[in-house]
């Protein structure tokens, strides 16, 4: 007895002292923050007035998102036993294995939730330091340290210079390339109140790598970036042989990834903005790059589109396969990619947009892939400070995939609305359809499709 009370008297203590904290938030320079204010801000600005620097500041900042959603996924399960021990077809979906003569399941209930914590540290002035955490999700269920890294506007060590204080910016650790623009409005684990609707693109670029990005704003409104990073989405040291290995057809190799961005962002006073993007990311032979594979947290279709089985027969599990919805392409070994984002924003109506082109191929490929992605999202904001929403999104991937003989395709359709209570809290509810199209008979993928409702809470501060 003595001990829980004081376990309550122990929490109540932290309940209080946090509240405190986050009510006495302090102000950063050059910052995005985590809540509904930074909804459509994509680098921080430069030429926007900053807060006076008056000493070391401390931000402590966290995401929370919890769901619940009721899809039903269904395919046309052509039989394909696991192997010759074991007749159980491998094309079942998740939730009918035991069902032999059943093409759907249902997918309802909560799902895990999913939390982040961000501290972000003022350590002088134009100088400022991030570390992003993942404290629970699909994907890794213990404590992830997602990156950190430090931003510099600044030189105060040098009596800041008024060249490098208007017109520069560096930005060094490891950290998400800046690749598109798709990545502002994405959810990333707990982190999902910047995105209207609940889950990313189908293809979903993002990884975390070791480098750095400099960045020249040589007029308002422009933004020009260069950078450079491992290609990896942890360090490596190794070296490699200068040969082949087994069916690769060329040597393994550690080059960098090169990243690319030309931005122009512009805003009138009649309600109107605009914003034009070009991004590309290109690494010309790695070992293993994870631009397309390298979320750590995990779709928010929990199991959609999932066999029951996998490929060794083994169960498929919620955390392992965690990418449901979305598609790999494979190329972890070449790859060069191009994203085109225009953001148009007239009161409360927006229109997003993204045009991606991926090619690339693994060692033991010859020639390589290639994979197109459209989307297109219009969103109306409305009421005080634009609390409520409503908007639809339309995403089409095609291309094909190691060892298929023609391309592939998935269609999403999506509809959400949304309410923010405060600029901290959001609540939103998606039906979503899915369908992949033009899958071999002989894949659990073939003729599938889900689609259903999902409603999800979000936290962000």
């Amino acid at each position: 007895m003595r001990t829980a009370l004081l376990k309550v008297i122990a929490g109540f203590i932290f309940v209080i002292l946090f509240t405190q904290a986050f009510a006495q938030q302090p102000e950063l320079q050059y910052f995005r923050g985590w809540d509904k204010d930074a909804i459509n801000v994509f680098e921080p600005s430069k030429s926007a007035d900053q807060p006076e620097y008056t000493g070391f500041k401390i931000r402590i900042g966290g995401s929370f998102t919890q769901d619940y959603q009721s899809l039903t996924h269904s395919n046309k399960p052509t039989y394909v036993p696991v192997s010759a021990t074991n007749a159980t077809n491998k094309n079942l979906l998740y939730g009918v294995i035991t069902k032999e003569d059943s093409t759907s399941a249902p997918l309802s209930g909560f799902n895990l939730a999913m939390a982040n914590l961000n501290l972000d540290f003022q350590i002088e002035d134009g100088i400022r330091v991030c570390l992003e955490n993942y404290m629970s999700s699909r994907h890794h269920s213990e404590f992830w340290v997602k990156g950190g890294y430090i931003q510099i506007d600044k030189l105060p060590m040098l009596g800041n210079p008024d060249w490098f204080a208007k017109y520069l910016r560096v930005k060094i650790g490891h950290f998400q390339p800046n690749f598109g623009d798709m990545q502002f409005r994405r959810t990333d684990g707990g982190n999902a109140i910047f995105n209207p609707f609940v889950e990313n693109y189908i293809l979903d670029a993002f990884s975390t790598e070791i480098g750095g990005e400099v960045y020249v704003f040589p007029v308002n409104g422009l933004m020009l970036m260069a950078g450079m990073t491992s290609g990896f989405i942890n360090g490596n040291v190794e070296n490699y042989p200068d040969d082949p290995i087994g069916t690769n057809k060329e040597a393994t190799k550690k080059n960098p990834s090169i990243v690319l961005k030309a931005a122009y962002d512009k805003a009138f006073e009649s309600g109107f903005r605009f914003r034009l993007s070009a991004s590309m990311y290109n690494n010309g032979s790695i070992q293993r790059n994870t631009m397309y594979a390298g979320d750590r947290t995990g779709s928010h279709y929990f199991l959609a589109m999932e066999p029951a089985l996998q490929a060794n027969g083994t169960a498929t599990a919620q955390g392992s396969q965690f990418t449901s919805g979305r598609f790999n392409p494979g190329l972890s070994n070449k790859i060069n990619a191009i994203m085109i984002n225009p953001f148009i924003k007239f009161k409360g109506l927006e229109f997003f947009g993204s045009y991606e082109i991926v090619k690339g191929k693994n060692y033991s490929e010859d020639a390589e892939r290639k994979f197109n992605q459209l989307s297109a999202e219009l969103v109306y904001r409305f009421f005080k400070n634009e609390q409520v929403y409503v908007g639809g999104r339309y995403v089409k991937m095609t291309g094909r995939p190691q060892g298929f003989s023609a391309d592939i395709s998935i269609n999403r359709l999506a509809v959400a609305a949304g309410w923010f209570p405060t600029k901290n809290l959001l609540l939103k509810a998606e039906y979503v359809n899915q369908v992949f199209e033009d899958f071999p008979t002989t894949d659990y993928r073939n003729e599938g499709k889900f689609n259903g409702f999902t409603v999800e809470a979000v936290i962000g501060f």
